[in-house]
């Protein structure tokens, strides 16, 4: 059985986007996930099909109407799949929640839009809030297709090679290490020879030691967080280009 990935939307235009190029695109028509968009609109009542009201309390914009987005929700099969409503005051989107989401047999995104959605039908209809970061965008689709994507390339058979996929950043815990390729010499800027020794475990050694102090440096969460993370020494970077 495939994963098979679903997205509620008032904007179905917006898609495949991303999700329909390169090793996502080739992957789908291999047949090892499948896409399906529900249109909010369909949904809406009246005339018009509204799928909004102004807020409870008072307040500027329009909240999603919970009649409507739970029938939107219910008109899906009934399976196990989590409903995902990317939010900024979910918990954050990590590399862990993705791999964790390619076990199961796929994932329905809500994408919300306004001011947000009723409350009552997050709760109703046990909608998980997930968050891309610390900022707020104009709808949850863009939000809702990255974290599809950072799944999808962790399944088997996705990606070419599945060891790239295993050896890149928060995988490990730490931030990837420094990429160089050819030519060795580009506008003064040497590859560090240690990459072209043809010794591996000093490649690997330098890797690990990179990763260790970009991780240090950048993201002193994921650093404090890391076993044995303030071991690391200052003259373990020092031979970057020895």
């Amino acid at each position: 059985m495939s994963f098979r990935a679903s997205f509620i939307t008032l904007y179905p235009e917006a898609f495949p986007g991303p999700l329909g190029v390169s090793i996502l695109d080739r992957a789908r028509e291999d047949g090892l996930w499948s896409l399906d968009l529900v249109e909010l609109r369909d949904f809406g009542l009246g005339k018009h099909r509204q799928v909004d009201e102004k807020p409870a309390g008072g307040g500027a914009g329009l909240v999603l109407r919970p009649d409507v987005a739970a029938a939107a929700i219910d008109s899906l099969p009934k399976d196990n799949r989590p409903i995902i409503y990317p939010s900024p005051r979910g918990v954050p989107f990590s590399q862990e929640i993705a791999q964790n989401w390619t076990s199961g047999e796929g994932i329905v995104f809500f994408c919300g839009r306004f001011e947000g959605l009723d409350e009552r039908v997050i709760e109703a209809r046990n909608m998980i809030e997930v968050s891309l970061g610390d900022y707020v965008l104009a709808g949850g689709e863009v939000a809702a297709m990255a974290m599809l994507e950072a799944t999808l390339r962790l399944m088997p058979g996705v990606a070419g090679n599945h060891a790239s996929v295993e050896d890149e950043s928060f995988s490990g815990g730490l931030l990837e290490y420094p990429q160089y390729t050819l030519p060795r010499l580009w506008e003064g800027r040497e590859t560090p020879s240690v990459l072209t020794s043809g010794d591996h475990k000093r490649v690997d050694e330098w890797r690990n030691q990179q990763s260790k102090a970009l991780t240090k440096a950048r993201r002193p969460d994921l650093w404090a967080a890391f076993p044995h993370g303030p071991e690391l020494r200052a003259s373990e970077t020092d031979d970057e280009h020895d």
